[in-house]
């Protein structure tokens, strides 16, 4: 076998902890985070960085090769460990908080993490509860705070390799049981270069507010992008439509916010604040606003647009696994409708046929990327990693198609399509539709069994106070824009679709009811 050729002798790493570092360099008395009467200074923030990877190799005695765990909301010192703990070599799992303690347990089971971090609120439950390999648990907090102080000689560092794990945040489950997704230093900090480019509020001007869970890949890459290039980032305790709204309007103590990650959730909220409250706070001095994470809805962006202004949104499409594959430009959102844009920096896109064929301008095929933002594999895993490639080109299941100009419209995650009658029904487009119906607040549409069809569509709403909708006043409304075969003939309505924290629709949740 061939030897690998050593890197030259000149060749450096590129790791998170290594870029704040330089960051802090250029302005250590900086404010780089905010989060409710707390700051923290650049040479605070790495200091405590710091003590965190000392404290990993001394008072909690872990090397290059263990895992840990955290479980805890959005906070300063979830950067911190999430940045100290792999420059001791050991990867960070992000663990939704929301979860149960019996599935926080499984994770960490999972991940084999040695030292779980969590939050005041979890504590005492997890305390309590079984784990198979954690066998310290940190409260953040006085618990955290000790720990740092006991870690105040400085402790030599192992090799950190920029291919190494970074973090393992865990998939949503919405198709099957959580899978970890190793994401090196490589990976995300490459997609921060792409970012400052493309979105254009990740330089040392810009402040970036922070409302998205940091357990979630693209939550915690998006405000860490900004502090990476030695900006401010604000971080909220939890999304509050009218709060976030007047922060955007008015700013903070450092002046107003550039950026903003968002979710269409957030959106449907906001824009159901009373109409005194959007008329105080309309088209505010932000910059830059970035959608991902769940499909936007044609009518919810026309309402951005329309609100915060043009020139602002943009649309991402991407997975944890394959990291951004596609942006829509602000200029590009009404002009290119239900589109998700061009390949982001860096990155290819094809669509394939169950033969592997490329399909032309206007066909459905599977969407595969190639970029250096690739995850590892998943944790543990390697046939379901090996499962996600083709040819060296990843899929993470989406359905896509390509117009003359080369942007792309994705159509529907290959595991949500229904056929029914032999025909592909691509779900998405009919709620496309759907969210256009006044009394419609929310929706999704599944398939379910029928014996003559094999599937037939069910559509699953929120209603919007005082509104009714029966099957039938869907099939008039949808007529005329949707072909006779893509209009639900069941509908169903709920008090709200069950959505995993970071805003997509559990269809297994629903399909199992």
């Amino acid at each position: 076998m061939t030897e690998r050729p050593l890197p030259p002798e000149s060749f450096r790493a590129m790791t998170m902890a290594g870029g704040l570092r330089a960051a802090m360099q250029r302005h250590p008395q900086k404010i780089a985070v905010i989060h409710g009467a707390e700051k923290r200074t650049y040479a605070e923030l790495i200091a405590r960085m710091d003590r965190v990877t000392d404290a990993a190799i001394a008072e909690l005695h872990l090397a290059p090769g263990d895992t840990a765990a955290i479980a805890a909301r959005n906070c300063t010192p979830y950067i911190e460990i999430c940045c100290g703990l792999p420059a001791a070599g050991v990867p960070v799992a992000t663990v939704n908080p929301r979860l149960t303690p019996a599935e926080i347990a499984a994770i960490c089971d999972d991940a084999r993490a040695k030292v779980l971090f969590v939050d005041s609120t979890l504590a005492p439950t997890l305390r309590a509860q079984a784990f198979a390999t954690v066998t310290r648990i940190v409260e953040i907090g006085a618990d955290y705070e000790s720990l740092l102080v006991a870690a105040n000689t400085p402790q030599p560092r192992p090799p950190v390799n920029e291919w190494d794990c970074w973090t393992i945040p865990y998939t949503s489950g919405t198709t099957g049981k959580p899978k970890g997704v190793m994401i090196s230093h490589r990976s995300r900090i490459l997609t921060f270069y792409g970012k400052a480019v493309e979105y254009g509020c990740y330089g040392p001007d810009d402040r970036f507010l922070s409302i998205t869970p940091m357990n979630h890949g693209a939550g915690i890459a998006y405000s860490l992008a900004v502090l990476f290039f030695g900006g401010m980032l604000e971080i909220l305790d939890g999304y509050n439509a009218e709060q976030v709204l007047r922060k955007l309007k008015f700013g903070s103590s450092e002046g107003p916010f550039t950026g903003i990650f968002m979710v269409p959730t957030h959106f449907h909220s906001m824009f159901a604040l009373p109409n005194a409250v959007l008329d105080e706070c309309r088209t505010p001095p932000i910059k830059t606003i970035i959608c991902n994470a769940a499909p936007l809805p044609q009518t919810t962006k026309e309402q951005i647009v329309a609100y915060f202004g043009p020139g602002i949104l943009h649309e991402t499409y991407g997975s944890t696994e394959a990291g951004i594959v596609t942006n829509l430009r602000p200029q590009d959102q009404l002009r290119k409708q239900r589109c998700v844009g061009l390949p982001f920096p860096n990155t290819q896109v094809k669509l394939l046929d169950d033969a592997g064929n490329e399909v032309g301008p206007g066909e459905v095929g599977e969407l595969f990327s190639n970029s250096p933002y690739f995850y590892n594999g998943y944790w543990n895993k390697p046939a379901e990693t090996v499962a996600t490639f083709r040819d060296g080109w990843l899929s993470v299941g989406d359905l896509a198609m390509r117009d003359d100009e080369g942007f792309i419209y994705i159509v529907d995650r290959k595991k949500d399509m229904v056929i029914s009658g032999g025909v592909n029904i691509y779900p998405r487009e009919v709620e496309e539709v759907l969210f256009q119906h006044p009394a419609v607040a929310d929706v999704a549409v599944i398939g379910v069994p029928d014996e003559k069809w094999g599937e037939r569509l069910k559509a699953v709403v929120v209603l919007r106070p005082g509104a009714a909708l029966s099957a039938d006043d869907i099939a008039a409304f949808c007529e005329g824009k949707l072909a006779a075969y893509k209009i639900p003939k069941d509908v169903a309505a709920i008090d709200a679709l069950p959505r995993n924290a970071n805003g997509k629709v559990l269809k297994t949740v629903l399909r199992a009811r």
